[in-house]
């Protein structure tokens, strides 16, 4: 049995149990397996009416719901490739995707996306999601994929360059969606509930569209957001065991509670800074009886509330697309909400590591997944073998042949492989600042001690390649004292050739609609450079 026709099977077995639930202000909003059959088969007629072959590629476009999810498995079922495309990119560059893999059909969220890629230059046809949902429902057997055939066609975040189409194959998800259920089981060992999991990252990228196959193929179904600007009233009503996350997202909950502490007077604030002394102190096996007595304290009056705004069920976190900051993770495990990091690329199938729980380490991204094999290479470059590897680049031999040597992938992150297997990232091997002294400077590691040590900060740039020495662009709601006291502590933790000599500050922060991050947050630092390139000069006068 093919994933597909293994999902299709979850949903004819459950027809009354809610497989996509939507939260909306009104309250949640759930599709039985009997009701996504029942628009899966009414889009599959509609998908037939067209002139389509097993392979076409079809783009789908648009925020996460019920009946993106319902037209993804329609497809699929066509034996069509799925396209998924993020909504909020610029239209010409959704259209520079969609001609890049000559797609045969274009299907929307809203009239306003389909006049913008029109707009845009797209001439073939773009149709509504909803129009395929009003026909006759079809019942038949469900396309049969072949292990070597590709499925989905995901888009890179095009952070150093040209997205390009990372071609994922029966094969690749087949391996993977076993492994993520198993993982989850021995995340939530003792609970004798099915799991409450809860989603706000778009589908389109290959770790949520891995989330949201690995519930639909276990049966446990999945609670999706409809805003992100409700998140905080929508996780309550979820009330999830876990969600994934992003660190940008996490960051931003560690930051806000911060200034809401802080604002509550010198008392609280008090508390909150010998609490968080007192949990290190603990960690590190140097705790006193009174860091005990005074963490508890600081629990009972603060951290408990704070893990409540995650729900009444909240067990853990999960937390991919980048490394989180060994601060902020620590942070979540003192409120009581420990956090699992996962670490992968979209050609991996999304996943190549994982924590293991009561295995964690703040700052490393766990172990290797089963069947996955990892080794470091020259420039300290992560190399990954298995599975879960992906066929190449659509339309791209050359950099396919780059990527893929003698079978193994080269993931293009500079990493540290502990003896017993655990895997820290250190940061991306092209990213590496050369300043004119020459010495080599991967900019992630301290581009998270700023995160750490700044209140209120958003983003952090490193900049320097080919200066005389090391700036920053800093970003959010920043106190200048603080920047200058935070700069002064960290760089003397460090090598005069990494100490940050300048800075440059934005109070508004970065965003994917300027161009400037990809749609996880990550940054495009090509783009950074040109668009701060007059505040980069003014700091090297």
């Amino acid at each position: 049995m093919n994933v597909l026709s293994r999902i299709v099977h979850q949903l004819r077995t459950r027809p009354a149990g809610a497989f996509v639930t939507e939260i909306h202000p009104s309250g949640p909003l759930a599709a039985t397996g009997a009701e996504m059959l029942q628009w899966m088969g009414q889009a599959r007629t509609w998908l037939r009416g067209r002139e389509l072959s097993a392979g076409d590629r079809v783009a789908l476009i648009g925020p996460n719901s019920t009946r993106w999810v319902t037209t993804d498995l329609a497809l699929l079922a066509e034996g069509l490739v799925v396209v998924p495309l993020y909504a909020r990119q610029a239209a010409d560059e959704l259209v520079g995707m969609m001609r890049d893999c000559d797609c045969s059909l274009v299907l929307v969220d809203d009239d306003d996306l389909r006049r913008a890629v029109i707009e845009a230059g797209w001439e073939g046809e773009v149709a509504l999601i909803d129009e395929l949902f009003t026909g006759v429902s079809l019942d038949a057997p469900v396309h049969d994929w072949s292990e070597g055939d590709v499925m989905t066609l995901i888009y890179t975040s095009g952070t150093s360059g040209a997205p390009k189409g990372v071609m994922l194959t029966e094969d690749n998800i087949a391996h993977m969606l076993p492994v993520t259920g198993e993982a989850l089981s021995e995340m939530g060992a003792g609970r004798t509930e099915a799991d409450r999991v809860f989603h706000y990252l778009p589908f389109c990228f290959a770790g949520s569209r891995i989330v949201l196959w690995t519930t639909l193929y276990r049966g446990t179904g999945i609670t999706i957001s409809t805003s992100l600007d409700r998140l905080i009233q929508e996780i309550p009503v979820a009330a999830p065991h876990y969600f994934l996350n992003v660190p940008v997202l996490l960051e931003r909950v560690k930051n806000g509670a911060e200034k809401k502490l802080k604002s509550k007077g010198v008392a609280i604030w008090g508390l909150y800074r010998a609490s968080r002394a007192a949990y290190g102190r603990i960690e590190a096996g140097e705790g006193r009886k009174r860091d005990h007595l005074v963490l508890a304290l600081g629990r009972k009056l603060m951290f408990d509330r704070i893990k409540a705004a995650l729900g009444p069920n909240i067990e853990f976190l999960i937390c991919g697309s980048a490394p989180l900051g060994e601060d902020t993770q620590q942070w979540f495990s003192m409120i009581g909400v420990p956090v699992l990091q996962v670490y992968g690329l979209t050609e991996t199938t999304a996943i190549v590591t994982m924590d293991k729980p009561g295995r964690v380490q703040s700052g490393a991204v766990g172990f290797a997944i089963d069947g996955c094999e990892l080794k470091v290479g020259e420039h300290d470059e992560l190399l990954v073998r298995g599975r879960n590897i992906f066929k190449g680049y659509w339309g791209r031999p050359e950099a396919t042949a780059e990527a893929l040597q003698d079978g193994w992938f080269h993931t293009g992150d500079q990493v540290e492989l502990s003896s017993d297997g655990r895997l820290t990232v250190i940061g991306r091997v092209k990213n590496v600042l050369v300043p004119s002294n020459g010495h080599n400077v991967p900019p992630e590691p301290i581009e998270q001690k700023l995160m750490e040590h700044i209140t209120g900060l958003e983003q952090a740039v490193l900049v320097g390649h080919g200066r005389p020495y090391l700036t920053a662009i800093l970003t959010g709601d920043i106190d200048r004292k603080q920047v200058d006291h935070a700069l002064h502590h960290i760089n003397e933790s460090l090598p005069h050739y990494k100490r940050i000599r300048r800075f440059h500050h934005r109070s508004e922060p970065l965003t994917p609609e300027e161009g400037l991050l990809t749609a996880n947050g990550k940054l495009k630092r090509k783009a950074i450079d040109q668009a701060f390139a007059d505040d980069i000069e003014a700091m090297y006068p």
